[in-house]
């Protein structure tokens, strides 16, 4: 059976308990599915919202290569991932991976691949919005993101 990712850049927010059941809908073959999903966080209170901006029609297109080779490379039976672009507020949705699988290992594997290469390669910037009304900067990668690839090369 062919697996086609489903690949989703929107404004809207999404339910990640609709979207594991649409995954899961009628398969009987699928022995795991692993979650995750980003929020954002407020800095401790200083943030009052992060802005996502993105690449259309690149970052769509990253993302169906990155989820290409999640599913080749672990064997996934299922694979949904789903940024948000647009102002989000703290506590708000920014990013949802489900990786399903027939083992546990595949889909937590899955899921993490797909989530440290979209934080590195995919074209999604973020500018914080404080809430003192000062300018927030442009969120720059952190080392530790980069490291993180390091285990899948």
């Amino acid at each position: 059976m062919t697996v086609v990712p489903d690949i989703r850049v929107q404004r809207e927010d999404f339910d990640a308990t609709a979207e594991t059941a649409a995954l899961t809908a009628g398969r009987r073959d699928i022995g795991a599915v692993v979650s995750f999903v980003g929020l954002c966080r407020d800095e401790a209170g200083t943030l009052s919202a992060l802005e996502l901006e993105h690449y259309p029609g690149m970052a769509e297109a990253e993302m169906r290569r990155i989820a290409g080779i999640a599913v080749e490379r672990f064997g996934l039976m299922g694979l949904t991932a789903i940024h948000r672009y647009g102002r989000i507020a703290p506590g708000e949705n920014i990013v949802l991976v489900l990786a399903a699988a027939p083992h546990r290992q595949a889909a937590f594997d899955g899921a993490a691949f797909m989530m440290d290469y979209l934080k590195t390669s995919a074209p999604f910037w973020k500018k914080e919005h404080r809430r003192d009304g000062t300018a927030g900067d442009w969120v720059s990668a952190k080392d530790a993101d980069t490291e993180a690839l390091d285990k899948w090369r």
